[in-house]
């Protein structure tokens, strides 16, 4: 299974808490949610929450902290957010919109054009699954390991 450590639920739960109050609701779910769920239901989001109406960090720890995820992956669940239709590859629309979605400014054709180049490991012309998880891997190898010099 997949250990969640309570660092990552603190900094997950600080994302979330977009007026920092302590509390997370739906609204502020849907709100940091939207630029990757757009479309979720309702039920969905409450789901989240545990059906409770909000959530401290105590509530999201203890929701988070017994949990056994077995069989998931982390990258490929990632990666549906930008492969909606499930054909293998990274939509250019999707990618665009959530770059907007997530406060940057829209990005150009040759913007667009120079991530897919940066992504596309194989040299396809598009980002499949498997460039993605290059590009992941390799934020997640740098960012362990800088993470000694930072302490």
């Amino acid at each position: 299974g997949i250990y969640v450590a309570r660092r990552d639920i603190e900094l997950a739960f600080k994302y979330l808490d977009e007026k920092g109050t302590g509390r997370i609701g739906i609204e502020e779910l849907k709100s940091r949610l939207k630029a990757f769920y757009g479309d979720m239901p309702a039920k969905e989001y409450k789901f989240l929450l545990g059906e409770k109406s909000e959530l401290t960090l105590s509530d999201l720890h203890s929701l988070l902290k017994d949990n056994e995820i077995v069989n998931f992956d982390p990258v490929a669940e990632a990666f549906k957010v930008y492969d909606p239709d499930g054909t293998g590859y990274m939509r250019v629309d999707v990618l665009q919109s959530v770059f907007e979605q997530l406060g940057f400014r829209k990005l150009t054709p040759g913007d667009l054009q120079v991530l897919i180049e940066s992504a596309d490991a194989d040299g396809d012309g598009r980002i499949s699954l498997e460039d993605f998880r290059k590009i992941v891997n390799f934020g997640a190898t740098r960012s362990r390991k800088k993470r000694p010099e930072s302490r």
